[in-house]
C-alpha cells in the first residue's frame, strides 16, 4: 500500500533540470517547472536519483513543498559503474535526500535493477537489503519496484517485498501486457502506479516513438486509425490515452511526465474532460494493436 494520499495524476519530472547550467546546476528555466510541478493539482511528484544526473530532484528541493504534496523518488545504480547493491542504495538514497533537502521519504523505489541478477538483488549484501534496511530504520516508509519488463518485474512483485509497483509502457492503448502484473500486485495488496501512458511521445501526438524505439507502420497504422476513432467522438487520441489508464480501478495514480509548464494545465484538461462509454467498444473493433516491445 502507498500510504499517502495520491491524485488520479501524478506529475513525472525526468524532463526536469534539463539543460545543465554551465556549472552543472539546473538551468535558471528549471526553476519555473519545478514550481508549477509542485504547486500544480496533482498531490505527487515522482523523480529518481538518475534523472538528468541528479539535477531534476536539485531543481525540486529548491522549492518550498506545499502541505499535502508528496515527492518520491528512486534509487538507481551507481552511474559510472552499473553497481547496485546494499551500499549503492544508501548512497543513492544519502544523494537524493541531500538534493531534496530532507532526511527522510515516504516512498523509495528500486529503479530499472538490469545491470544486476535478480539472485544478486536478493543476495546478502543486495540491493534489496539495502531498500529493506531503509524501511526498518524509519528512513523511508514504503518501498517499491519501477521497471518496464514484464518477467523480471513478475519476480519482484512475487518476492513480497515491496510495497508498491510502478509499470511503465506496459499498459496503454497499444500494450496492455501488464494487466496481469497489475492484478498481482493488488492481490498482494501492493500500491501500483502506471507510468508513461502515452507510451513517450506516440499517443500524447509529439512524433512517432513508442516505448524509446521507433514505432513500426503497423503500429502507426494503428494508432491513426485510433485516432480517427476519437475524433468521432469529439475525442483527442491523447485524451484517450490518458483515460485508458485513469478508468482502471486498480491503478492508483497514473503517472505522466511534464517538460513545461503548460503542460500541467492540458493535462488536467484532458482529466477532466467527460469520455463516451461507447468509445471503449469503438476502440477495441480495431483488433489488438501491435507493439515494439517483446519482453
Amino acid at each position: 500500500m502507498i500510504g499517502f494520499p495520491v491524485s488520479p495524476v501524478s506529475l513525472g519530472t525526468s524532463f526536469l533540470g534539463n539543460p545543465a547550467a554551465p556549472d552543472g546546476s539546473p538551468a535558471p528555466e528549471s526553476a519555473a517547472l519545478a514550481h508549477a510541478l509542485v504547486t500544480g493539482p496533482s498531490l505527487m511528484i515522482d523523480t529518481s536519483n538518475n534523472y538528468a544526473d541528479g539535477r531534476s530532484e536539485t531543481a525540486l528541493g529548491r522549492v518550498e513543498l506545499p502541505p499535502g504534496k508528496t515527492i518520491v523518488t528512486k534509487a538507481d545504480a551507481d552511474p559510472s559503474t552499473g553497481r547496485f547493491d546494499r551500499d549503492r542504495v544508501w548512497r543513492s538514497f544519502e544523494e537524493s535526500t541531500t538534493r531534496l533537502g530532507v532526511t527522510r521519504l515516504p516512498l523509495l523505489h528500486l529503479h530499472d535493477p538490469y545491470t544486476i541478477t535478480v539472485e544478486e538483488a536478493f543476495a546478502p549484501g543486495g540491493a534489496v537489503q539495502g531498500m529493506r534496511e531503509l524501511k526498518e530504520q524509519g528512513l523511508v516508509d514504503a518501498i517499491g519496484i519501477a521497471a518496464g519488463e514484464i518477467a523480471l518485474m513478475t519476480r519482484y512483485v512475487t518476492s513480497g517485498a515491496f510495497d508498491v509497483l510502478l509499470t511503465h509502457n506496459r499498459y496503454t492503448l497499444v500494450d496492455r501486457r501488464a494487466e496481469p502484473l497489475i492484478a498481482e500486485a493488488v492481490a498482494r495488496g501492493m500500491g501500483v502506479f502506471n507510468a508513461a501512458p502515452f507510451g513517450g511521445g506516440l499517443l500524447a501526438g509529439r512524433d512517432t516513438r513508442y516505448a524509446y524505439r521507433e514505432a513500426p507502420a503497423a503500429l502507426l497504422g494503428w494508432t491513426e486509425r485510433a485516432r480517427a476513432v476519437c475524433a468521432e467522438f469529439g475525442i483527442t487520441l491523447p485524451t484517450a490515452a490518458l483515460h485508458f489508464s485513469l478508468r482502471n480501478a486498480d491503478i492508483d495514480s497514473t503517472i505522466v511526465g511534464v517538460n513545461r509548464v503548460s503542460r500541467i494545465a492540458d493535462l488536467d484538461t484532458m482529466r477532466t474532460t467527460d469520455i463516451p462509454d461507447a468509445l471503449w467498444p469503438a476502440l477495441d473493433a480495431l483488433g489488438t494493436p501491435p507493439s515494439t516491445i517483446e519482453d
